[in-house]
């Protein structure tokens, strides 16, 4: 029997919305989640330590997602950075519908969650945020990873937090080992048994 996971394109079981209330920069916010996703009763601990440890992302240009959920990071991309293009992508349906309905509350005109698929090749983004599924597995999440990551804008970062017994420091040492040599890759802080991790692509590329 198949298992159903919160990273099935399309969750078995019917859709049971209910509200959310929750703190996105700095306030509450009265939104909606379901079940079938990541963290359907709020910001799961290693989110909470990414919106707590990253700097400000940049004000304007393109901003990224990678695996939205009901949008806890997308939406604190769009509220601190207003005049930025915000996407964010998940292989989850429910999880893409449930950013969009999100983003519509709060009147985030600047964020946008889409199928991976859906975003244009060419888009570069000059900051990618990121609580990556280590759980699909890791040639899964390798090869997520390296559809992304890539498609920094030069000078541009990308923030990831991995859990310390999850694999962080081998991550980390593999993007080094992987990445092209005009991006760096760094362990910014360690917190609650997450790890930040930068990495950051040359401002002067090939």
């Amino acid at each position: 029997m198949a298992t159903d996971h919160y990273f099935s394109p399309e969750p078995g079981k019917p859709e049971i919305r209910k509200p959310l209330t929750v703190e996105l920069d700095g306030q509450v916010r009265h939104l909606t989640t379901s079940n079938g996703i990541f963290s359907p009763e709020g910001i799961d601990k290693g989110t909470a330590v990414l919106l707590a440890e990253v700097p400000a992302p940049p004000p304007t240009g393109n901003l990224l997602d990678i695996g939205c959920g009901w949008g806890p990071i997308a939406l604190t991309l769009g509220l601190k950075s207003p005049a930025a293009a915000v996407t964010a992508v998940d292989v989850n349906t429910r999880c893409i519908a449930l950013t969009n309905d999100n983003a519509q509350a709060l009147g985030l005109e600047n964020v946008r969650a889409c199928l991976p698929e859906e975003v244009d090749p060419e888009l570069r983004f000059d900051a990618i945020w990121s609580n990556p599924p280590i759980r699909i597995g890791k040639s899964e999440l390798h090869d997520l990873l390296m559809l992304w990551l890539p498609r920094l804008a030069p000078g541009g970062s990308a923030w990831l937090v991995v859990q310390k017994n999850l694999g962080s420091d081998s991550l980390q040492r593999w993007l080094a080992a992987e990445l092209p040599a005009w991006f760096r890759v760094s362990r910014e802080s360690t917190a609650k048994a997450f790890r930040i991790l930068r990495i950051r692509r040359a401002a002067a590329t090939q």
